[in-house]
């Protein structure tokens, strides 16, 4: 059997001997045989473990990649698999948000409305009614800052226009979505400040990250069936 030297799969994978040892702290690769001089013996399956964590990281994140390695190393492959399935909905979610709120930005006569009465000046009641948002949730989105509806002079009541409306479908949409949070306000702010470029700007440039993300966790998909293989998991089957 080839064993390996900490430093050979370090210079290998670009990391630190010391890195290889955090990871073995983690639980998360095998407990390797030691030599008689107290020195680790690496074989091709931990190699495979170290690759399959390093790549999985990047799409995936530190705790799933770990949850599924660990899951991996007591022979359940179907729970690793189903966690990392349950991460590519997630994220086939993201693009679905990122999608929708490019076409909402480009649909310059809210024709996403087609055959709802838009007016000019509404009140908080037609606006929710419009959008099919829970007054409730409008106020609160106010309270946030994410919203700054006008005020009629006379009864200082709330009174939203398209651009309200646009923004409140926004919201609408982009809530649903961890992924959007940060950007939300921005994305927000520029259409009522009626910068549509700058809001299509970063949408785009999240749904590139989103792209990155998903060839990122195809790499580690890969990697990780390479791992089964080197753990003789498939043979099992």
């Amino acid at each position: 059997m080839r064993y390996y030297k900490p430093h050979e799969i370090a210079r290998e994978l670009h990391i630190s001997t010391s890195a290889l040892r955090h990871y073995e702290s983690w639980g998360v690769v095998p407990i390797p045989e030691r030599a008689a001089n107290g020195y680790r013996l690496y074989t091709v399956v931990h190699l495979a473990y170290f690759r399959c964590l390093r790549t999985m990281f990047a799409g995936f994140g530190v705790a799933v990649t770990c949850d599924v390695l660990r899951h991996i190393q007591k022979s359940d492959m179907d729970s690793a698999f189903w966690l990392v399935n349950k991460e590519q909905a997630s994220l086939h979610h993201e693009k679905e948000v990122a999608d929708q709120t490019l076409a909402l930005l480009q649909d310059s006569e809210l024709a996403i409305l087609a055959g709802k009465k838009l007016k000019n000046r509404m009140n908080i009641g037609e606006a929710a009614a419009l959008t099919d948002v829970q007054a409730s949730a409008i106020r609160h989105w106010e309270k946030e800052g994410l919203l700054t509806p006008d005020r009629d002079p006379e009864n200082g009541y709330r009174v939203f226009t398209s651009t309200h409306i646009r923004q409140i479908l926004l919201i609408r949409t982009l809530r649903r979505t961890v992924y959007f949070l940060d950007n939300m306000r921005e994305i927000v702010q520029a259409v009522e400040h009626h910068s549509m470029e700058k809001a299509k700007r970063v949408t785009e440039d999240a749904l590139l990250s989103i792209h990155e993300r998903n060839r990122r966790q195809i790499y580690g998909v890969h990697q990780l069936v390479e791992l089964c293989k080197e753990a003789g998991l498939e043979t099992q089957r």
